[in-house]
């Protein structure tokens, strides 16, 4: 459904995107994963036809993105990172009007805004103007926006950015359904836990560049047995990261606003000494948190530094 070949991006003398490929089948929901500013919207930007690439190619359904962009868009559905829509405007009305962009109309564009908003629930408040919406309902509408001309691949740009615990949950559910019903999927997001719950299948990048990607059993593998530990420090700092990074067995350690954050092989193991190399500093561990391989914990395997930095 998607195959996006050797594709790079240059801002003057800034390399966004350095060489990125991927595939994506038909049917699958697939994740881009990275921190903020690695890449991921302008990878997504080109694939929609919204930048050019200085290199590389780009096929939906086997259409190039460059050679016949409008025949190209026709087969996706966006949700952009930034809510698109008319704030003064009914959710009806912002549908109605980009239904009209996608050339429907008449009954058949009733039909499609019917439906798109059975598909996100809101159609009991489908005459409420946008601006007195809450952040998750505009996401939800911005997602309904995408869905009026049945697209073969909705791609997703950070859609539950700033919103409310239950207003993601929903998000989530929307798009693992319409992943079920047979819609080829493309979602990007800092937050791991997002695209282990929807995707199989990832790719992750950092500065640009892919430095991991398959299932999500094969990005696990990349760290073997080493488990994430999150000790909860008041103030933390490079001493005591030091400290903690010197305990054998521990491969990263990173610090954050209130915690040391450490991969460790044999973590069950380890702990004890992890905690005297915390209180060797004159520090106190307030509580102590033990993960399992997870997508975080391959992150600051490969890059050193946590997903959010």
């Amino acid at each position: 459904m998607l195959r996006v070949q050797n594709l790079v991006k240059k801002f003057g003398e800034n390399v966004a995107v350095r060489d990125v490929s991927f595939e994506v089948e038909k049917g699958e929901s697939f994740g881009l994963l990275g921190p903020n500013g690695a890449g991921k919207s302008t990878t997504i930007s080109m694939i929609c036809g919204l930048l050019q690439p200085n290199a590389g190619e780009i096929y939906v359904a086997g259409v190039n993105v460059r050679e016949h962009p409008t025949a190209a868009k026709a087969k996706m559905g966006v949700v952009p990172q930034d809510i698109a829509l008319y704030p003064t405007l009914s959710a009806r009305e912002n549908l109605n009007f980009w239904g009209a962009m996608y050339s429907l109309g008449g009954a058949e564009l009733a039909r499609r805004v019917d439906e798109a908003l059975e598909i996100v629930s809101l159609r009991d408040r489908q005459k409420e103007r946008i601006d007195t919406y809450s952040g998750g309902m505009k996401r939800r509408i911005n997602i309904a926006a995408s869905l009026l001309h049945r697209p073969e691949l909705l791609i997703m740009d950070e859609p539950t950015v700033g919103i409310d615990p239950q207003s993601r949950n929903n998000i989530l559910e929307t798009v693992k359904r319409l992943n079920s019903e047979g819609m080829t999927v493309v979602y990007t997001s800092h937050y791991m836990e997002e695209v282990e719950y929807l995707c199989y299948r990832l790719a992750i990048i950092d500065h640009g560049k892919l430095i991991a990607q398959g299932t999500l059993d094969d990005v696990r593998r990349l760290i073997g047995s080493e488990a994430t530990v999150r000790l909860k420090v008041q103030n933390p700092d490079d001493t005591v990261c030091a400290a903690v990074a010197a305990v054998p067995g521990v491969t990263q350690s990173h610090c954050d606003d209130n915690a040391v954050i450490a991969l460790v092989k044999d973590a069950a193991d380890k702990l004890p000494a992890l905690l005297a190399a915390v209180n060797s500093q004159g520090r106190k561990v307030l509580g102590v948190e033990v993960q399992e391989p997870n997508l975080e914990s391959v992150f600051l395997h490969l890059t050193g530094r946590a997903l959010r930095d």
